[in-house]
């Protein structure tokens, strides 16, 4: 652990996962909802360092305390696709500020800030002042919580969960929805950056049994709805890809309900991102009955 001395909020950076979550537990458990992305990454690579799989020198956790050493906010860097962008939960505006000289006085690069609203804004426009360049919006994404789910109208099919025997076309939809839901938003293919399993990653969640396929009458499957492990009593659905030629069905709709309705009856709180430009997938998850908690974005630093 190493810790950033100044007036106001203290900056404490961690490289092991247990002792930031030592730290920053409560915190993280009040809202843990807000905290979905946190506490998930968390406990993922936890469970991966418990198989031996080692974890790049770059990752560090960060917990923010104020004067009287409560807990304000948290953060962390572990991304495993470049840029490798920090992740920033909400804190104090001028904690955002230190952690952007922070990671100057560090001499890490940093050319992405992606999470809350407004640290990462904050955060990433003192990095761009600091190093040189511009900050750009890559995408403005919203987190949402599932209230009382709304059944949508039922289609034919059903849920099946997806085995390791499917490897081959769940990477395929995995690495479609990423493009596709750029294009859907406007943006051109590839804009966004985001996680790509490889395919241990993607047996492992397959062996956990969190991933689906909503399959027609005749059992092809027409669409697929991940959802990752409950963290802190939060589950997060994702990804949920349709491929073009069966979109417009109701197959995200129903899907998306059941594995909500599977969740909930587990015991935990559902939720999942939404990218704001993209008005079709607001507007399914809106007449589910999810509804918005906080605000996030992915920030690009340009030079």
């Amino acid at each position: 652990m190493s810790t950033i001395p100044m007036a106001g909020p203290r900056l404490r950076f961690f490289t092991d996962p247990v002792e930031f979550l030592a730290a920053a537990g409560d915190y993280l458990g009040a809202d843990p909802v807000v905290g979905t992305v946190v506490t998930t990454v968390a406990h993922r690579l936890l469970s991966q360092r418990a198989e031996g799989i080692s974890q790049p020198d770059r990752n560090w956790w960060l917990v923010v305390s104020d004067d009287s050493g409560a807990v304000v906010g948290a953060g962390m860097r572990s991304a495993p696709f470049a840029p490798y962008p920090p992740f920033l939960l909400p804190m104090p505006d001028e904690a955002a500020v230190a952690l952007a000289h922070a990671l100057h006085e560090r001499e890490e690069e940093v050319l992405a800030v992606n999470g809350a609203m407004p640290a990462v804004e904050l955060c990433a426009a003192e990095l761009a002042r600091l190093g040189g360049g511009r900050v750009q919006v890559a995408q403005h994404t919203r987190l949402h919580e599932l209230g009382e789910l709304a059944w949508p109208p039922p289609v034919s099919g059903g849920l099946v969960v997806a085995t390791e025997d499917d490897v081959g076309l769940v990477t395929e939809w995995f690495a479609a929805f990423v493009g596709d839901a750029d294009e859907q938003a406007g943006r051109p293919r590839g804009t966004s950056a985001h996680e790509m399993p490889d395919r241990a990653e993607m047996l492992r969640r397959l062996q956990a049994g969190r991933l689906w396929f909503w399959v027609d009458e005749t059992g092809e499957p027409v669409h697929l709805t991940g959802v990752n492990p409950p963290s802190v009593g939060v589950a997060r659905v994702g990804p949920v890809y349709t491929p073009p030629a069966q979109r417009g069905r109701g197959w995200a709709s129903n899907a998306v309900a059941e594995v909500s309705r599977r969740i909930q009856a587990e015991g935990a709180r559902v939720c999942l991102f939404t990218d704001q430009a993209n008005p079709t997938s607001n507007k399914i998850y809106g007449a589910l009955g999810y509804r918005p908690v906080v605000d996030m974005a992915n920030l690009a630093i340009v030079r």
